[in-house]
């Protein structure tokens, strides 16, 4: 399995990149946290370490998974959407049992 990114998700991933100037993919993690538990972390990565971590690449997108993250995120699917003003990653999470009311957190 692997996490994926929509077209959306890639595109924008791809202008943040772009804009910062550097980096070569995001990273994907869980923290614990929340009413629930677990919650989305993420962050640019600058430089690949294929030692500690997992590396899939999705529409030209490289996605950086810690071991440990990997587990509970495994399968999930990331989405760039707008609702009015709004906009942000939405994640498709197979492993999910239950979410807090805010949307947040979540638990497996």
């Amino acid at each position: 399995m692997a996490i994926t990114l929509t077209e959306s998700a890639a595109r924008h991933v791809a202008n943040q990149l772009a804009s910062r100037g550097k980096g070569v993919g995001i990273r994907v993690g869980v923290t614990t946290t929340g009413c629930s538990g677990m919650a989305y972390v993420l962050e640019f990565v600058d430089d690949l370490d294929t030692t500690n971590d997992e590396v899939f690449e999705d529409h030209g997108i490289k996605i950086v998974v810690d071991p440990k993250s990997l587990v509970y995120i495994n399968g999930t699917e990331m989405d760039f959407v707008k609702v009015g003003v709004n906009e942000g990653f939405e994640f498709k999470n197979p492993n999910v049992k239950g979410e807090c009311g805010c949307g947040e957190s979540f638990n497996v």
